[in-house]
């Protein structure tokens, strides 16, 4: 079909990455910011890139549409990865929900528009606070940029064949669920002796009705509990976040073929 303008046939290619980046990447993909916005950031931001990247002009013809493909793929894959480990955030939270009895009150996030336990939504919304406070967005823009110094804009395809990437993934949520694990075990372990406790007074004291009394008591100490442990809990969220800028760049090295 013959040859694009050099400048927009490269900067399609950017473009697409970056909008893939920002449809599943957490803080970037949430819905309070508006499409338009969102769509705005991506041009700027290919832009900007697009006079740092080296790539020669390329032609409109079948590999070219191949390389959309992969751009695409490439974004929403490395995002969507990001995006699911920081999701341990709402793993524990619904560790800690199931066992104050608050696992039937989910409430809708306004961020994703998916149901979230509701001390997982708490949590959540505060680790995002320190993800912006610990300039956690510039790294995840880092991270966009240097993509194309592991993934070459003008790769063909994603090495999927040899099945690296999966096993790679697999180890990482497996890592991932340990932490969600371990920020909900001290309220998840203290409610459980609550229940214990509970269950020897019901059976010494009959007349009790345990269930009148157990419900707003185990609600109060789990409440004291995470108010204590609330700063090991998020010295374990900062932990994730290393996780997720690794993960990314680990995927991005699987990808690139390295």
């Amino acid at each position: 079909m013959g040859e694009l303008t050099p400048n927009l046939s490269v900067f399609l290619l950017i473009l697409v990455r970056v909008s893939a980046f920002f449809v599943t990447m957490p803080l970037f993909s949430y819905r309070t910011i508006p499409a338009q916005h969102r769509i705005a950031f991506a041009l700027v931001l290919s832009w900007t890139m697009y006079y740092s990247i080296d790539a020669s002009p390329l032609e409109i013809n079948g590999e070219y549409l191949l390389l959309i493909l992969k751009e695409a793929m490439t974004g929403l894959l490395i995002g969507l990865a990001a995006f699911i480990i920081l999701s341990a955030i709402q793993i524990a939270g619904g560790f800690i929900d199931f066992q104050m009895g608050f696992a039937i009150a989910n409430v809708i996030d306004p961020q994703t528009g998916a149901q979230s336990p509701l001390m997982g939504q708490y949590l959540y919304m505060f680790s995002l606070l320190m993800l912006l406070a610990l300039n956690g967005h510039h790294l995840i823009l880092d991270g966009i940029f240097y993509s194309y110094e592991f993934i070459p804009i003008d790769q063909m395809y994603l090495p999927f064949g040899n099945g690296e990437a999966a096993y790679y993934m697999a180890r990482t949520f497996n890592a991932v669920f340990i932490i969600a694990f371990q920020m909900s075990m001290p309220v998840v372990a203290v409610l459980f002796l609550t229940d214990v406790m509970l269950g020897i007074v019901a059976r010494t004291v009959p007349q009790l009705n345990i269930f009148v009394v157990g419900f707003p008591l185990k609600i109060g100490v789990a409440f004291i509990v995470v108010f204590i442990v609330l700063g090991v809990i998020f010295t374990l969220v900062r932990d994730l976040f290393g996780i997720m800028l690794q993960t990314m760049r680990d995927l991005m090295t699987i990808f690139g073929g390295g």
